[in-house]
């Protein structure tokens, strides 16, 4: 059933008012001129993520000979999901035909301007207007549906969707972020409150305003002592989607488990997995006992409880039917690649396994060493999301610093696996099919 809303929210607006602050300040600030010097990328539809948790390693279209793979990025704002996910399928020469829906124009222009800065805007088709109007205005159907940030600003989001749903392709997939309640600590009385202090001023009257009182804030104010949102320090438009939004809600995990069950959907993970485990943040077996048999939504539950900085929750989305068998396996073969996540860096991971120290990673505030094997350096050095495990293999053996040739089975596989099953968890490493 769906959830109701949440009691620490903002109250459902119109359309009229979030077209009004999305013309104003378009979300995030973007400079297409950036686009000369870096491409921004994060999670959901990072593609390395998309082939792992959607497609079990291999995306279904876009090679030489096949359809292009058919992708729509619903409430596409200033462009990051879009301009990331287009760079990553032309680096790897795969073919796609992109739609971008979205209700704002300023935008729309700043993320085709960034696109056009790339040389990616001709297979880009941009349509302005409400994710709701989806099977009207872009039919599809499409393979993947990025929806990143947009849901929770919607009047109804079990509408928004279920309308997504209508023209996600059978064998399709979706990546998703919505808001977490608890890592929002501070956010919702602070809006409830300038709501009071600044009605019928202008978007710009509010933002001073805002700023204003940030600055007048008591040390004992919620989002003062929040430590997992610094939004409102970055930009106006920054400050506005946080605390002046006209619409605007927070979601625990079994209510966002309920939101996606009421569009026909189903998870295949929440990014980065290891967040959704309890057991990385309580490192006591006996206390996590009764979890054992526990689901997926279950178990993430307990962990964003045992978190408490969760401030956003991402996960990837296919049919109930198929929700299970979407994640790629293990290395089972040598045709598996490695692929890097977002901000992982192989190399300075080998260096630091090299080192015999291990790998320790941070996961909102709390670190971990990372099970390598011992052959997790010389695996790390190699691994740059164009070898296969089997060209590292070979080269390892050819190298010529091994005391003696490794065997795939007994050896060398095994500890793929193993290095896989440390650092997938933690979204570092994916995995992908050669072609």
């Amino acid at each position: 059933m769906p959830h109701s809303l949440p009691a620490n929210t903002a109250a459902p607006r119109s359309h009229a008012a979030l077209e009004e602050q999305y013309e104003a300040y378009p979300y995030p600030t973007r400079d297409p001129r950036e686009e000369d010097k870096r491409l921004v990328t994060g999670s959901p539809s990072h593609l390395a993520e998309v082939e792992h948790f959607v497609f079990r390693g291999r995306v279904p279209a876009g090679r030489s000979g096949e359809r292009p793979l058919k992708l729509l990025f619903a409430g596409g704002g200033t462009g990051d999901a879009i301009t990331m996910l287009s760079q990553q399928l032309a680096d790897r020469g795969l073919a796609a035909e992109i739609t971008y829906l979205d209700l704002s124009t300023a935008s729309r222009d700043i993320a085709r301007a960034r696109l056009e800065r790339r040389g990616l805007a001709g297979s880009v088709h941009f349509i302005t207007g409400s994710l709701l109007d989806v099977a009207e205005l872009a039919p599809g159907p499409y393979d993947y549906i990025d929806c990143c940030g947009v849901l929770h600003h919607l009047p109804n989001p079990e509408a928004g969707l279920a309308a997504l749903a209508t023209v996600l392709s059978p064998e399709g997939g979706i990546g998703m972020m919505v808001y977490g309640e608890y890592g929002r600590e501070g956010v919702y009385p602070l809006q409830a409150a300038l709501r009071a202090l600044t009605a019928g001023q202008s978007p710009a009257a509010k933002v001073a305003s805002a700023r204003k009182l940030l600055a007048a804030l008591p040390a004992t104010n919620g989002l003062r002592r929040n430590p997992f949102l610094n939004d409102h320090r970055q930009s106006d438009a920054a400050l506005y989607d946080l605390l002046l939004h006209s619409c605007d809600r927070a979601y625990t995990v079994p209510q966002l488990a309920a939101l996606i069950e009421s569009a026909g959907l189903a998870v295949t993970s929440f990014m980065s997995p290891a967040a959704y485990d309890p057991t990385w943040w309580v490192r006591e077996p006996a206390l996590l006992k009764p979890l054992q048999d526990a689901s997926l939504v279950e178990r993430a539950a307990v962990a964003e409880q045992l978190s408490g900085a969760m401030h956003v929750h991402i996960a990837y989305l296919a049919r109930p039917e198929q929700a299970a068998s979407r994640q790629a396996l293990t290395v089972d073969g040598p045709d598996w690649i490695a692929m890097p996540g977002v901000n992982f860096d192989p190399q300075l991971a080998a260096k630091a396994a090299r080192g015999g120290k291990g790998l320790s990673y941070n996961i909102l505030g709390v670190s971990r060493m990372l099970d390598l094997p011992p052959l997790a350096a010389a695996m790390l050095e190699r691994i740059d999301g164009k070898r296969s495990f089997g060209d590292i293999f070979a080269e390892m053996n050819a190298s010529g610093t091994l005391a003696a040739p490794l065997d795939w089975d007994k050896q060398f596989a095994p500890q793929a696996a193993r290095l896989m099953a440390a650092l997938v968890p933690a979204g570092c490493l994916l995995l992908r099919r050669k072609d």
